[in-house]
Parts: C-alpha cells; structure tokens; sequence
C-alpha cells in the first residue's frame, strides 16, 4: 500500500501511530517520482516515532547532457581545461561524464519519505524545485546533486520539532553546481564557472519548509546541519567541504569550510541578504605536531551530530588532515595537544570562531576542536588502513556508534572480494573508559550488510561499464548516516549503505536503508557477529537514499 502526498484523516494517522510498533521486516518500495505542488502537503503530517528518509531521483532525460559538449559548465570562462562530453544525459551512463570531469554532476528533486521502523510507506514530500509549476527562479527551492553520496543528511533540531538538511539553490538537471562557486566566495581558479547558493533548508510535522541562503562551501557542497534552538538559541551547526581550486585558496573559501555557524532566515530567499560565511570551529594537524596541510583541507566534515550539550563532526575523506571523529571544544581547556574528551558542563557554542583575516592565508583559522581521545590521530596520507567515518550516533554518554563508508575502492576486478574483506566498514561500536578517560573500538558491526555482495536493480545494465571495465551492478561498501533508539537494553539501529560498483560515479549508485538491534551492554565481538542487518528500503532505478532521521515532534 503506498500512500502519496496524501491528505491522510484522523482515523488514518491513528492507526499510522499503531503500526510503527510492530516487528521490522525487509521491505522494498518503489516510490513514483510525483512533482507536488507548493500547499499540496495540506494534511501531510511527520509522527514522531517514524523514521524520515531522504531520497532523491534523477530525471531521465538524454537531453539532460549533450555528447561532446564542454564540460565543466563554462569552462571556456575559467582556468580549465574543457573536456568533452562522452554521454548523453540517460542513467546510468551520464555518470560516466564524471571520468573527464571531476566536478560532473546534475542537480535533482529531493524527497522526504515518511515510513514506519519496519519500513512501511506512509507519504511523501517533495522539497519545492524548479520542476513545480509555479516555481520561478526567485522561489525557494532547494535541489541536491544526484551523485553526491554525502549530501542531505537528515537531523532533528535541538527541540525535536525541526528536520534540516542542506543542498542547493539551482533548477533541477543543472550541471556541475556540486561544484561551483558560491556567489560570494568565487574562487578564479575553480574550473567550473558558475556560481549557487548552497541553503539550510527546515520542515516541521505539517511540512511547512523554511530556507537560508549562505556562502558557504565554495566549490564543494554542505552535507549536514542541526538547528540549534534552545533556551533561546537560534543557529544553525553545519558540516561540508569548500574547495575545488588551486592552493592558495581564496579568503572566502576558507572562511566557508568545514564547520560553519549559519543564521536562519525566514525571509523568502529571494529578499535574504546573504552574509559572508561563519566559521564556527576549526582543527589543524599542527595541534598534533604535524606539519600544516593545505589551508582549510582538514576541515573536511562529513558527519554532525550533538550530545550532551556538545558538537561532533566526522572526518572521513580526503588526503589531507585525519579521518577521525571531533568535537567541539567550547572551554579551550579540553585538548592542549588536539587530542581529548569534552569538558564537564560545557555549553554548546553560540558564537563564531574568531580570527585574524591577515593570518589566514599563512596560518588559516585558530584552532577550537580536538580528536575524541581513543579515534585515531594518524595522518589520512600515511594510514595504512585509513578509516571512513560518517554518521554518529550515541545511545549514551558511554556508547557511541560510528558509521564507515568503507574505503570506496575502485581499482580493478578484485572490486567486491575487496570490498567484503574489510573490518572497519560497517557500524563501530565504541565504548568509553572512565580510568583511561578514552574511547575504545569494541566491534564493527557487519554481518549480513552484505560487503561486496553484487545485488541487481530494475532496468540497470548487466555486465561491465565499457568506460570502466568493471560491472554494473551496486555492492555495499560501508555505511553512512545513522540514526537509532534505546529500549530495554537494545539499541536499534538505522542506517544509510554506501556502495562500490563499476559506474563512472559510484555516488549514482541505488542504494539501501537497513536496521540492525545491538545489545547495549555487549562488548563480545562473538555475540556481536550473531546480530544481523535488515534490509528495510531499497533505491530504485535513478534513486539514492541518503538520510535517516526519526520524525519531528508534533509539539
């Protein structure tokens, strides 16, 4: 039973609350990708205790690319070079425009899914985009980049009441915009010449959207952000990266990577002055006595989460800086060689970072964050077995799960044995010692993720890529964002599946949202193996899943 956009009555959302308790199961849903137009979600409701899951679908239009055209978009205008086109704008072959072009990409609509734990479709909003009929260029919207694995994350507002996410203010099937300029913060050597806003986008339970425009993560893209609004508080915490030139980058693109303190709008984003982008923290590997890196490459932040009062951010790609978990360290106390655990009672920050604009292309921004003590600390360039971490999710102040991507290798035929060899890609379970004062890993959650495991999609091709040589179809590689829930001694767990494959861009991948019940006072790595993950959705044909949440609050 699918129930699209919905005017769902009374009786229905009765019986919606009833069904989220009951046993989860693995459950495939194909969802249509219907435009809905501004005021069509009247009725539409998110109930807490469902889960919200991001999904986007690319439109499947040849015309969407041109075979031989210039590629990146105005190419001709910046340093270069231009490259053509090798595929026309069908799925899954556009992606292979990705092997000329390192910055290829396409924007595309972005859903959010209510469904109950056990993976039952209840609706479906579609975040206003230029497909809608009465969306003009000067009318919010927001898209994402259909191939870029780390965007719109999912996450509640401090009071529950709020889901963020982050994406671009474009028309949908606009090219390269992953990689463009921000307005405000042009970057001369950035092959793609062209410039978007990126936005904060807010949804309560009726469905009401809200944007903020902001300059931030030129070159790059924003992948996560919680709005904090607290006892007063009222400011967005964002995660992303900003780069896609030559080194020294500009002022503006250092000043707008990796964690960024954004004020919300409610002004429509056609009137929003948009500011110059906010710092709110930063990290060096010179606070561990390693030479500097390229400025404002360590602040490469891909997960974001709040506990206790306090902001973590992941690290996981990149050569530069450390693939590890943060946090932000408000007291300037906690970690005076970069490595720590938070101060007792410190307060979430509600100020920005503060720094020196004549310092920042010599030393960049000061230094207010620290490695969670027991994550590694080792140099992403020299680890030997370099770790992917993504989202985070605490079930208490002495349990903390990771997620891993996995190494995202694509280097030859051996594509799946390598990925299904690997220990770290799953779900991490860290416990904290209170006489070491660190964290320790005591097992990767694997079992039955399906590492390296091929699976087939509706309507994809079989047999290899021929601009790769490697086979078409998805496998799981790790996991991405997570989310969870503690009851009676368990903690259920929900989860976002990364994928290797031989697509030209495996971030096109159709991918998968699975579960998996942990027992939370397990430390046996034997008892852990016994735990099995639960395929709860499946991506379709041209679609990606990307974030996972539970509901807003009604109230």
């Amino acid at each position: 039973m699918q129930i699209i956009y919905s005017k769902m009555n009374r009786s229905w959302h009765s019986f919606v609350k009833g069904f989220a308790g009951l046993s989860l199961v693995a459950v495939s849903v194909s969802l249509p990708a219907v435009a809905q137009e501004q005021g069509l979600n009247a009725g539409m409701y998110f109930y807490p205790g469902n889960l919200v899951v991001s999904r986007s679908v690319y439109d499947n239009d040849a015309k969407n690319v041109k075979v031989g055209a210039l590629l990146p978009t105005n190419c001709a205008e910046t340093v270069g070079p231009c490259v053509a086109a090798t595929n026309n704008g069908k799925y899954p072959e556009v992606f292979n425009n990705v092997i000329p072009d390192p910055s290829f990409g396409i924007t595309s609509a972005i859903y959010l899914d209510q469904i109950t734990p056990s993976g039952f479709l209840l609706d479906s909003l579609e975040v206003p985009n230029s497909s809608f009929k009465k969306i003009r260029s000067e009318s919010n919207q927001l898209v994402t980049s259909f191939s870029s694995k780390s965007e719109i994350a999912l996450n509640l507002s401090t009071d529950h009441k709020f889901l963020t996410l982050m994406g671009y203010v474009a028309p949908v099937d606009t090219i390269d915009v992953s990689n463009s300029n921000t307005p405000g913060a042009v970057d001369p050597t950035n092959p793609v010449g062209s410039s978007y806003y990126r936005a904060v986008a807010t949804v309560n339970h009726v469905g009401k959207f809200t944007f903020t425009e902001t300059d931030a993560y030129s070159g790059n893209n924003g992948r996560a952000a919680i709005l904090n609004n607290s006892y007063g508080a009222d400011m967005f915490y964002a995660a992303g990266n900003a780069g896609n030139g030559s080194n020294p980058q500009p002022n503006g693109v250092v000043l707008g990577a990796g964690a960024q303190l954004i004020t919300p709008s409610t002004a429509p984003e056609s009137f929003q002055n948009v500011m110059a982008p906010t710092p709110l923290s930063s990290f060096s590997v010179t606070e561990l006595g390693d030479k500097a890196d390229k400025i404002g490459k360590d602040d490469n932040y891909r997960g974001l989460t709040i506990f206790n009062d306090v902001v973590y951010f992941t690290k996981g790609s990149g050569s530069n800086g450390v693939n590890t978990v943060y946090f932000v360290d408000t007291t300037g106390t906690a970690c005076p060689t970069g490595v720590g655990i938070p101060a007792v009672g410190a307060p979430l920050p509600i100020s920005a970072l503060t720094y020196d604009p004549s310092k920042l292309q010599t030393t960049g921004l000061p230094n207010n964050m620290c490695i969670l003590a027991g994550f590694p600390t080792v140099l992403a360039k020299t680890a030997t077995a370099p770790a992917a971490p993504f989202g985070l999710f605490f079930a208490n102040a002495e349990t903390l799960y990771v997620a891993d991507e996995g190494d995202g290798y694509t280097g030859g035929s051996d594509l799946y044995t390598h990925a299904a060899a690997q220990t770290t890609a799953g779900i991490q379970k860290w416990i904290f010692n209170n006489s070491t004062q660190s964290w320790s890993l005591a097992y990767t959650l694997q079992t039955d993720l399906g590492l390296g495991t091929p699976y087939t999609i509706n309507k994809y091709p079989t047999g290899n890529n021929p601009a790769t040589n490697l086979p078409w179809s998805p496998a799981t590689d790790g996991v991405r964002n997570i989310t969870g829930t503690v009851a009676g001694g368990s903690v259920t767990l929900y989860a976002i599946t990364s994928t290797v494959s031989g697509n030209g861009d495996t971030g096109a991948d159709p991918n998968r949202l699975v579960t998996i019940t942990d027992s939370l006072v397990n430390t046996e790595t034997t008892k852990a193996a016994k735990e099995k993950f639960t395929i709860v959705r499946r991506a379709d044909f041209a679609e990606v899943l990307r974030g996972v949440s539970f509901a807003p609050d009604t109230k």
